[in-house]
């Protein structure tokens, strides 16, 4: 899956406007496949880092869009499967090394289309062997976890490995607990969290961490009415939200903001109509796909984003998402 930009633009409809924006599924779905074809392009190998992550993304929209068979199965498996390590992890692509992020994003491939058996029959390492390179990730002195060999820290990573243990049914391989604590450690006096303890609340943190508490089963240590407040307030008059204070809108929180509201049940603290908008008005309705924000161009992890956002606030016709 390509993670070029374009070619479409957002807010492209022609030569008028529609008085009423509609989400064009079928140019959504024509676009995401049309991705891996696009090999002749600088940007396709520039972004081989995200390969993985790309295929999550455009396989995750295709399912929310109801055209969960656009991407072949067989070649989808193929793919995954060849991105993993000795290590039990995956990289991003074949021959790079094994990360949390990509390896989160291989089981939940593998989960979305059924296929963990393939992961056992044919993998470099079943998934206990997933199991234990994620396990030994996690700092055993106060719970956090490392993105790979080489020791970076980031809540991210703690929620990407609980989400992906989850999947698996082998949570209990970490220690639970101490991961909550570590979270609970990276609360701000806001209601809000940030990638560590001290550090600025942001809304992609937010959801990760109350996204590991959920999990974890401990949503009655969040402090629901104040971050419900300082995520409401991400809210702009154009209907967008932004990740802080002071930054522009951009679609890809419209999943961020959206689905941490859901969890905490405060998703009723925006305005949905002028979300919906905001994000219809970020998409290229003549060749599909949505940017982060009107006039730029369109890619495939605003389009997943923005799609899950329309999902959480039932926009009609998609399927409905986890917020978690």
């Amino acid at each position: 899956m390509s993670l070029v930009s374009g070619p479409g633009r957002a807010g492209t409809t022609g030569s008028r406007i529609p008085d009423e924006l509609q989400l064009v599924v079928e140019k959504h779905v024509e676009y995401i496949k049309s991705l891996d074809k696009r090999k002749d392009e600088l940007e396709y190998w520039l972004t081989e880092h995200l390969r993985l992550n790309g295929v999550y993304w455009g396989l995750t929209a295709l399912h929310l869009l109801k055209h969960p068979d656009a991407l072949p199965r067989e070649d989808t498996i193929e793919f995954v499967l060849s991105c993993q390590h000795p290590s039990g992890g995956f990289g991003a692509a074949p021959g790079h090394d094994a990360h949390i992020l990509y390896t989160v994003s291989a089981v939940q491939i593998l989960v979305t289309i059924d296929a963990l058996d393939e992961l056992d029959k044919r993998g470099k390492g079943g998934r206990e062997e997933v199991g234990r390179y994620i396990a030994q990730l996690q700092d055993q002195d106060d719970g956090s976890f490392a993105g790979d060999e080489w020791g970076e820290n980031d809540t991210r990573f703690l929620f990407g490995a609980l989400n992906a243990l989850s999947l698996l049914r082998l949570l209990p391989l970490v220690d639970v607990a101490k991961a909550v604590s570590y979270v609970q450690a990276c609360a701000n006096f806001d209601g809000g969290y940030g990638v560590g303890p001290g550090a600025e609340s942001h809304a992609g943190q937010v959801y990760v961490c109350v996204g590991a508490l959920a999990i974890a089963g401990r949503l009655d240590l969040v402090d629901k009415d104040r971050l419900g407040g300082w995520l409401s307030e991400r809210q702009l008059d154009n209907g967008g939200l932004n990740g802080r204070p002071e930054k522009l809108q951009d679609v890809c929180y419209s999943w961020w903001v959206g689905s941490s509201l859901a969890m905490i049940g405060k998703l009723h603290w925006i305005d949905k109509r002028k979300l919906t908008d905001y994000i219809l008005a970020c998409q290229d309705q003549e060749v599909g796909g949505i940017a982060d924000r009107p006039g730029d161009m369109v890619d495939v992890f605003h389009t997943v984003f923005g799609i899950a956002g329309l999902s959480l606030i039932g926009y009609p016709g998609l399927e409905e998402v986890d917020p978690i």
